[in-house]
C-alpha cells in the first residue's frame, strides 16, 4: 500500500475518486431511478398501509429517509471515535461502503408484496451512503493543504456527477429499451426490470470504483490510546467541539448558517424526484424519459457549477459565494410552487444544477478551512455531519408532514423559502464581522 504525503496529487486524485464511485448512488437510487420505480409500483396507490395506518406514499418515503437520519446522527459520533482512538477511519469507511452496495443490490427484491423488506433495504442504503462520507470528508484537511481545498472539493464533486451520469445513461437505455439488453417481459413490466436491474448495477459500480481510494487513503491518525470508554469517546469529543465553539465564534456562526441552509438543501434535494414524478403534468409516455433527462441536466449543469463555484470562491471569497447561491436557491423554490409543465421542471433543474453542486462543494471546503489545526479531524467532522443530518431530519419530518396533512408536496415546498432566505441573512451578518478572510 502506498504511502503518500500531504498534498500530493495521486493522494488528492485517489479520495476524489470516492465521489465518483459512490455519487452513484445518490443520482440513480435517491433521485431518478427509484423515485420512478417507487412510483410505477405504488401505481393508483396515493396511500399505504404500514403497520396498520393509512400514510401517503411520498410522505412514508420521507419519514424512512428522515429515520435513516436520526440513526446516522446518533450512531456517527460512536464510529468516529473508535475510528480516531483507533486509528483506522478508512475501515469504518469501507464498512459503510459495503453496506451501502449490498443494500442497493437488496433493492432489487422491493414491490409492495414485501413493502417492510423494501424499506428496510432503502434504510441501509442510506446509512451506508451518508455515514461514509463523515469519514471520506474527514480526509480532506489530512490530505489537501488550505490553498489546495477548494479545488479538490470540486473536483471530488465533479468526478461523481461525471461518473454518476455515465451510469444513468446506460440505465436509461437499459429502461426505455429493456430488449436490447436481452431483458424479456411486456412493455412497462421489462422497464421495472431494468430498475431492479439498474440497482444492482450501482451496488456494484460503487463497490469496485471505491477500492480506488481504498488503497491510496491512510489509515487514519493513530496518536491516541485506546480505552475502555471507547464507545463514548465520539460523544466526548463532539461535546468538545461544541465547547471549542466558545473561543471560534466565527466559526460558530457559520455552523449556524450551515445548519439553516444545508437543512433546505438536503431536504429539497432528497424529495425533487418525488415532486417531479407526481407534481408535473408529463403525458404517459414520456414520464420516464422526461424525469431521467431533467436529473441527467442537474447533472450535467452541476459538473460546471461546482467548478464555477470553487472559481468564485477564490475570487470573490467562500461566504459571499455562499450568500449568492442561497438567494437564487429562494428564487427556485418560489418558480417550483407555480410549475406544472415539463418545459417548466426542465428550465428550472438546469438552474438547481448550476447551484446544488456549488452549495455542497464550498461549503465543505469553507468547514475544512475554518477548523483549527488538529490531527483530531474525524471529530469536528463528525459534528458538522451531525449537524447536517439533525438538519435533514428535521427538514424532511417537516416535509413529510405537511405532504401527510395537506395532501400536497406543493404546499410543503414552500416551507424550505424561509429557511434559505435565513441561511442567507446569517451568511450577510458573518460576512460583515470580516474576522477571516476566506
Amino acid at each position: 500500500m502506498p504511502s503518500h504525503k500531504k498534498g500530493d496529487k495521486k493522494l488528492l486524485r485517489a479520495w476524489a475518486s470516492y465521489d465518483w464511485a459512490n455519487s452513484v448512488y445518490f443520482l440513480v437510487i435517491t433521485s431518478t431511478i427509484f423515485p420512478l420505480y417507487y412510483g410505477y409500483i405504488c401505481g393508483n396507490q396515493t396511500h399505504l398501509e404500514i403497520f396498520g395506518m393509512q400514510i401517503k406514499n411520498t410522505a412514508l418515503i420521507s419519514y424512512v429517509t428522515a429515520l435513516a437520519f436520526v440513526v446516522i446522527a446518533l450512531w456517527s459520533p460512536i464510529l468516529s471515535g473508535i475510528a480516531d482512538y483507533m486509528g483506522n477511519k478508512k475501515r469504518f469507511m469501507q464498512f459503510y461502503c459495503y453496506l451501502g452496495a449490498a443494500s442497493c443490490i437488496g433493492l432489487y427484491w422491493f414491490d409492495i408484496q414485501n413493502i417492510y423488506w423494501g424499506l428496510f433495504f432503502y434504510f441501509l442504503a442510506l446509512v451506508g451512503a451518508w455515514s461514509s462520507l463523515v469519514f471520506y470528508n474527514s480526509y480532506l484537511p489530512d490530505i489537501a493543504f488550505p490553498d489546495q481545498q477548494n479545488r479538490i472539493s470540486a473536483r471530488g464533486f465533479a468526478l461523481g456527477y461525471i461518473g454518476s451520469v455515465l451510469l444513468l445513461l446506460v440505465n436509461l437505455f437499459m429502461v426505455l429499451k429493456p430488449e436490447a439488453f436481452g431483458i424479456a417481459g411486456d412493455g412497462g413490466d421489462a422497464s421495472l426490470q431494468a430498475m431492479r436491474y439498474s440497482f444492482i448495477s450501482v451496488g456494484i459500480w460503487w463497490f469496485s470504483f471505491s477500492h480506488i481510494a481504498f488503497y491510496h487513503l491512510p489509515q487514519g491518525n493513530k496518536d491516541k490510546i485506546y480505552t475502555k470508554d471507547i464507545f463514548f469517546n465520539g460523544y466526548r469529543e463532539i461535546k468538545s467541539v461544541w465547547k471549542s465553539l466558545k473561543n471560534l465564534n466565527f466559526l460558530k456562526r457559520y455552523l449556524g448558517a450551515f445548519f439553516v441552509f444545508s437543512m433546505a438543501l438536503q431536504t429539497v434535494m432528497l424529495v425533487a424526484a418525488y415532486f417531479g414524478e407526481q407534481e408535473i403534468s408529463w403525458a404517459a409516455e414520456e414520464k420516464t424519459a422526461g424525469l431521467i433527462i431533467s436529473i441527467l441536466l442537474i447533472q450535467v449543469i452541476a459538473i460546471f457549477g461546482a467548478l464555477m463555484s470553487s472559481k468564485l470562491a477564490n475570487r470573490w471569497g467562500n461566504i459571499k459565494t455562499l450568500i449568492l447561491l442561497n438567494v437564487i436557491w429562494v428564487s427556485l423554490c418560489v418558480t417550483a410552487y407555480f410549475i406544472y409543465e415539463p418545459i417548466e421542471f426542465y428550465i428550472v433543474a438546469g438552474f438547481v444544477g448550476l447551484c446544488m453542486g456549488g452549495v455542497q462543494s464550498v461549503a465543505r471546503s469553507t468547514y475544512s478551512q475554518l477548523i483549527p489545526k488538529t490531527l483530531d479531524t474525524t471529530s469536528y467532522f463528525s459534528f458538522y455531519d451531525v449537524a447536517e443530518k439533525v438538519g435533514i431530519v428535521i427538514g424532511m419530518f417537516m416535509y413529510a408532514t405537511v405532504d401527510q396533512i395537506t395532501g400536497s408536496m406543493r404546499s410543503a415546498i414552500l416551507f424550505f423559502i424561509a429557511f434559505f432566505l435565513l441561511g442567507a441573512i446569517l451568511l450577510i451578518r458573518l460576512e460583515r464581522m470580516n474576522k477571516q478572510v476566506l
